[in-house]
């Protein structure tokens, strides 16, 4: 079974100007991710555009990662849809294709109960045989999974562990409250600013969509910290400040893959219309990633 740690990348998906996925520059992003240091490859996640993905497109880019991957490090894959059926269909399908771990968001735009909840990541783990990590963006999907439903499905073989994108600190603390007592249960980080206050609370690492941008950097945050030298690990983890400051400018994951692009990686915009930046932005954003290269990150 993969082992849920460190800096995992929720790679982004490169497109052509025709709006197609570029599978030949995944493969570059994918090896260089590698290379600088990550520790799993996520494929269509919240940055890679999953919400806008056709089904035989991710299981092309599954297939695409498995491959580039070559077991190297784990893949993980965001299999998770609206409706219980549909998220075990193509769960299913991630196994037959080799990836090694599940990643299942909460269903969104209707609202859904705790218990509802519960039965939908249940009926998936008993159907799937494949390590699932749980995924909370309520803000993304209006549905938000409860620290007591965590620590119950943490009590399931193949959950794994829970990725917390709320950006509220104290509910990755319920997290790690709720399921300590499993062991092996992963809590991570999909906030990078959280990521070594997540290690420090007892954590096991983030999913960082500034590690398309600094995979280098993102992964130190986690190596310093497992080699025992906190005052590393926060230096990487303060310097990623200036780049997030730039998300005020539009939605994150757009801001990642414009950022890729300015420096030097043909990986296109978002897919329409989900692909603007102001001119204001652009700027901020270019005058940030050129002083973060005269200061070394990558």
């Amino acid at each position: 079974m993969a082992d849920i740690k460190g800096i995992i990348a929720p790679i982004i998906t490169p497109m052509n100007d025709d709006e197609s996925v570029n599978y030949d520059e995944l493969k570059v992003q994918i090896e260089r991710l590698i290379q600088n240091g990550v520790h799993g490859i996520f494929v269509f996640g919240t940055n890679g555009e999953g919400y806008i993905l056709s089904e035989d497109e991710k299981c092309a880019i599954m297939k695409t990662a498995v491959d580039q991957v070559a077991g190297r490090i784990p893949v993980y894959a965001s299999t998770g849809l609206n409706g219980t059926r549909d998220t075990i269909r193509l769960s299913a399908k991630a196994k037959e294709i080799g990836v090694d771990v599940l990643s299942i968001i909460t269903p969104g735009f209707a609202a859904a109960s705790q218990d509802e909840l519960y039965t939908h990541f249940k009926t998936v783990a008993d159907q799937v045989d494949l390590p699932i990590v749980l995924y909370n963006i309520p803000a993304r999907t209006g549905n938000a999974i409860a620290p007591a439903t965590a620590g119950k499905l943490s009590k399931l073989n193949n959950i794994v562990g829970i990725k917390d994108s709320s950006g509220n600190f104290d509910n990755i603390l319920q997290y790690i409250e709720q399921t300590r007592n499993q062991e092996g249960f992963a809590v991570l980080s999909g906030n990078d600013s959280l990521i070594l206050w997540t290690l420090l609370a007892g954590g096991t690492g983030g999913v960082a969509g500034c590690s398309n941008v600094y995979p280098f950097t993102m992964s130190q945050i986690y190596e310093q910290f497992v080699a025992g030298d906190l005052s590393s690990s926060r230096l990487y983890q303060d310097s990623i400040r200036s780049f997030r400051d730039c998300f005020k400018y539009g939605n994150p994951n757009t801001i990642v893959k414009y950022a890729v692009a300015e420096l030097g990686y043909p990986v296109g915009a978002c897919r329409a219309p989900f692909n603007q930046l102001s001119g204001q932005g652009f700027e901020a954003l270019r005058q940030v990633i050129a002083q973060n290269k005269t200061n070394g990150m990558k």
